[in-house]
């Protein structure tokens, strides 16, 4: 028998947490936080564990919804065995440490313990790294279940990874956050060469028409057209990215169009947490599915956002601006200079990926010049003065791509998770559209779904 429970991470992009029981052996994939929540609201359901075998976690990359609660559960069982990739443990160890701090200034609840720097240390020299296509084995003192594990290249940001469990001659599949076409700097996601019983996909463009999304190649043309436009106007461009996995790949696309001439070479300001991830990537490009092998991120000419006496400073020549967080969040950097480029007449803020309804970034990327926007309760309603302009340049698969990863693997089973309401009832429909055999399932939170 196979359980499965969602304890965060079903019908929304949020603390992405699931628990898997094989025949005694538990198994739990992701250990994410709520970007949009605070506190123990933040966190997925770990209460749901109490009285179920706990035996290992799989963590499939690092991003702060599938990770930032791994410390949490830590506390609470201690006697988890970690797994992921060396990638992935790399920037774990960069991007927890930088939540303390972030955890400290937002978080303010007497029963919420933010975990300290000595802990995150123990946890990261806990963790058992995996490289891709490397088989291990999961098993327990509890429980005569043997199951293999092994990890494939996921192509979403580095290390990031597909999570293949085989046990008793059946084989389920965990895609984590997929991306099955190449970016600038990864080369797309590899999947199993073989039938899969049960799949568990993420589905977040399940809502998107791709009709709207270009080919990657015309995007970036559009994208490096775009910049030169603003540029030339003498005004700057602000793009809001996550500091992992976005900001590398906007960072290559524009040296690389600098480099052919298409945009125009200005100063660009980067900085914090994003110039470290830089260096993983860098050190890893000859060991993961890369593209411009050559490509050395942290060679490219950077100037240090944080390093600035007076935000005019931006303003005073056009300049290109990566900032995080990619939503444009509150209380983070791009939040706080997205309030001052409203206001900037020849200036742009350029948005180039998957905005959360619920963010001040959504509210920014549906405005245009004229538009009276209010980006938070607090903040009164500002006038849109700066140009804003949207992108696709997304590091999740399609879903027509995903319908293609069903067909490849030919699942017996498939639940739906990671997406909102929306895109979840499209890919299931489209699903027993074109495969009405299969059997469909949309994970809710905290409610178990059993597999023969």
């Amino acid at each position: 028998m196979i359980e499965f429970v969602s304890l965060g991470g079903a019908g929304e992009i949020g603390a992405n947490c699931y628990y898997l029981n094989i025949n005694g052996l538990g198994i739990i994939l992701e250990c994410g936080m709520h970007p949009q929540k605070t506190g123990l609201d933040s966190l997925p359901k770990f209460d749901l564990l109490d009285n179920r075998p706990t035996d290992y976690v799989l963590i499939s990359h690092a991003h702060q919804d599938h990770l930032n609660a791994l410390p949490f559960l830590i506390k609470k069982f201690p006697h988890l065995k970690i797994i992921t990739t060396p990638q992935t443990r790399a920037v774990a160890e960069l991007t927890l440490h930088n939540a303390i701090s972030i955890l400290k200034r937002q978080v303010n609840e007497k029963d919420f313990e933010i975990y300290t720097r000595d802990e995150v240390d123990l946890l990261i020299k806990s963790i058992n790294y995996k490289s891709y296509n490397e088989k291990f084995i999961l098993n327990s003192l509890t429980s005569a279940q043997v199951v293999e594990g092994e990890f494939f290249d996921a192509g979403h940001i580095i290390g990031s990874a597909g999570i293949l469990l085989r046990f008793d001659n059946k084989k389920l599949f965990f895609t984590g956050d997929i991306n099955l076409s190449a970016q600038s700097l990864l080369a797309g996601a590899k999947l199993p060469d073989e039938k899969i019983d049960i799949l568990l996909t993420e589905t977040t463009y399940g809502a998107t028409d791709s009709s709207v999304i270009n080919n990657w190649n015309i995007e970036v043309e559009r994208f490096a057209s775009s910049i030169n436009k603003v540029i030339n106007n003498g005004g700057s461009v602000l793009i809001p990215v996550f500091a992992l996995g976005k900001l590398q790949e906007i960072l290559a696309i524009i040296w690389l169009q600098m480099k052919k001439n298409k945009i125009t070479s200005v100063d660009i300001f980067t900085g914090g947490i994003g110039n470290k991830i830089n260096r993983i990537y860098d050190y890893n490009r000859y060991l993961v599915n890369r593209k411009e092998i050559d490509l050395v991120l942290s060679d490219i000419p950077q100037k240090n956002l944080f390093e600035l006496d007076d935000v005019e400073q931006l303003f005073k020549f056009p300049c290109i601006v990566l900032a995080s967080s990619g939503m444009i969040i509150e209380s983070t950097n791009s939040f706080t200079l997205a309030k001052i480029w409203l206001h900037k007449k020849d200036s742009a803020i350029f948005t180039v990926g998957y905005m959360d309804p619920s963010t001040p970034g959504s509210k920014i990327a549906n405005a245009k010049r004229g538009d009276k926007i209010q980006l938070t309760d607090r903040d009164s309603k500002t006038e849109v003065k700066c140009e804003i302009k949207n992108f696709r340049l997304s590091a999740h698969s399609k879903r027509e791509e995903l319908l293609e990863l069903v067909s490849t693997l030919n699942p017996d089973k498939i639940v739906l998770i990671h997406g909102d309401n929306e895109a979840i009832s499209w890919m299931g429909n489209s699903i027993l559209k074109k495969f009405p055999t299969k059997k469909v399932f949309a994970a809710e939170n905290f409610y178990k779904i059993i597999f023969d």
